[in-house]
């Protein structure tokens, strides 16, 4: 199941050439269990149960989906053209092979033969070209759309001036062959379009049929992956059977039910009581967790952040964004609050990502992940006489917005929350929010000055530069909701200047050249507070020993073929 993808809430996808140092499937080994009997289970013992946490799926349109359980879902019933391998090398899925043209605009697949949908029915490059075309159509509204801005023609179809981008820039050769042709190279375009389901493949007879509420019917035949929807429950979860008609390697097991299970702590409760197989552990449990011998864990690319509005005030000031970041000690966020679990970092791109900037500086040239407290009052008092606030007092009403998962999460931004109180005087007020509900403010932030001022996230992706810094602070980025760059700020100029050096970098077909470009814009953003990064996340899960070959990794997914591997022992 995904660690990534938006929030982790997930978002959020992804990973590429990951180092060595975080190939790791979990302590102690790569296998996924202790279990000595390796002999499979029965049929009717070949269930998986996986929490999906306190709500229900946000959605299970490959093209809307951004909340990482609708993902984990989506990623078993739907495939694409590539897709990432449990190490992050981009392989190819629906298709069975690609090139890429000398001059790196035109990518051309093909694809597997007979390959059909989940109820047999037939599918095509027709089907491949219709989906994509689909994602981008502005009466989709996909969130995630931007991830596919590579495609020439991309602006006009999105915005309304191109009806499709079939026989434009989606060529569709015959019923085996497309070529997507991109508006200028672009190095990461593979990944992205393997990390995210936003392109994935879906059944036009299904989508028409029902129309905005195609995903009810998804046992109709919509999906391509190797499971497919046997019944969903808004209020219990999703549960899948194999699907009979998948390419590749048929999954072993014959039920996956992925269950609303409540908290973190309460779906812990839940795994303790055997009625779950997989469950991430409380942090307070953590300690006593770590001696089990169903504990795994691995380092992940993921980071967890706090974004400010440069659009809501205070935080139009550069030097009060600086005094927020420089007051926090991330040492003891990340010992005391998260009891050892995660690894404190200034850095907007993780360790594991190539371009990893080892002297990277946080604000004001502070290199200590434990802040400056005395820099930060320095500076927040300057910020204060420039914005001509007279004392904190004078400030807007702050509020700090998180996802309300777990009481690890409610914990960090009391703590968050306290140490600016303490440092300046101010007054934080913190509101939590279901992860569907953040999203969509988190998306109507664009442009605005709300609804969120202050807020927390963690997010994954692909390692590549891009998939970190692009993909949130560039000029129209899917997810620059804090408006780094569209502000009227004291250093928006120059904040124009870092884009278009994200730009510039996106395209550079010399990697030692675009990861120079990139090391240097992310200094400038972490200059700019463009976010805080708090801390690189790592997975502290237990799984049911009887789940054999299912392998924790740095993405912490399973690529669609390993299904094939993953069974239920005695």
């Amino acid at each position: 199941m995904p660690y990534r993808k938006f929030f982790r809430s997930a978002l959020l996808p992804c990973i590429l050439g990951i180092l060595a140092i975080l190939v790791v499937a979990c302590s102690g080994g790569t296998g996924s269990s202790s279990n000595t009997n390796t002999t499979p289970a029965p049929d009717s013992k070949q269930i998986f149960r996986y929490p999906i946490g306190p709500s229900d799926f946000g959605s299970l349109d490959p093209a809307l989906a951004v909340q990482n359980t609708d993902i984990s879902a989506i990623q078993m019933m739907f495939t694409g053209l590539v897709a990432l391998s449990s190490d992050g090398k981009v392989t190819d899925q629906l298709a069975s092979n690609h090139t890429i043209s000398s001059d790196g605009l035109t990518y051309t697949f093909t694809l597997r033969p007979n390959l059909t949908f989940s109820d047999g029915t037939p599918l095509t490059a027709n089907d491949v070209a219709y989906s994509i075309n689909r994602a981008l159509l502005p009466s989709t509204k996909s969130p995630a759309a931007s991830f596919l801005s590579p495609i020439k023609d991309f602006t006009k179809i999105i915005s309304g001036q191109l009806p499709t981008l079939i026989d434009d820039s989606l060529i569709v050769k015959d019923d085996h062959t497309i070529s997507i042709i991109l508006a200028q190279p672009t190095a990461y375009f593979l990944q992205s379009l393997a990390a995210l389901p936003t392109a994935y493949t879906v059944n036009k007879k299904v989508v028409e049929k029902y129309g905005a509420k195609w995903t009810e019917h998804l046992g109709e035949g919509g999906g391509t992956g190797p499971f497919k929807a046997s019944s969903y429950s808004h209020n219990k979860g999703l549960t899948l059977i194999p699907n009979t008609n998948y390419y590749g390697p048929k999954p072993r097991l014959q039920r996956v039910e992925l269950q609303q299970s409540g908290s973190t702590d309460t779906t812990y409760k839940s795994y303790q009581a055997g009625q779950l197989d997989y469950a991430t552990i409380p942090l307070a449990d953590l300690a006593n967790a770590r001696k089990r011998p169903d504990y795994k864990h691995t380092p992940t690319l993921g980071l967890n952040y706090v974004l400010m509005n440069y659009l809501a005030k205070p935080f139009n000031n550069i030097k009060i964004r600086q005094a927020f970041a420089l007051a926090i000690n991330k040492d003891i966020l990340a010992q005391n609050v998260m009891y050892g679990s995660v690894l404190p970092t200034n850095h907007l791109i993780p360790q594991g990502v190539p371009g990893y900037n080892q002297a990277l500086a946080g604000p004001a040239g502070v290199t200590s992940t434990k802040g400056d407290l005395q820099k930060a009052k320095q500076l927040f008092q300057e910020g204060l006489q420039e914005e001509n606030y007279q004392n904190a007092a004078a400030l807007p009403s702050i509020t700090l917005s998180y996802l309300a998962s777990s009481n690890d999460t409610k914990n960090l931004v009391t703590v968050l929350a306290q140490q600016w109180q303490t440092a300046f005087g101010v007054n934080m007020q913190v509101s939590s929010m279901e992860a569907s509900a953040l999203v969509q403010a988190q998306l109507g932030t664009t442009g605005k000055s709300g609804p969120l001022q202050i807020w927390t996230i963690s997010y994954g992706n692909y390692a590549d530069p891009q998939a970190w810094l692009s993909t949130w602070f560039a000029k129209g980025a899917p997810f620059n909701n804090a408006n780094y760059g569209q502000n009227t700020s004291g250093n928006a100029t120059q904040q124009q200047a870092i884009q278009s050096e994200l730009a510039l970098a996106d395209v550079n077909q010399n990697q030692q050249e675009r990861l120079q470009q990139y090391s240097s814009a992310e200094q400038h953003l972490v200059d700019d507070v463009a976010a805080i990064p708090l801390y690189q996340v790592e997975a502290h899960v237990l799984i049911n020993p009887k789940l054999q070959n299912y392998f924790l990794n740095p993405l912490v997914t399973i690529a669609p073929n390993d299904w094939g591997n993953i069974y239920m022992s005695l």
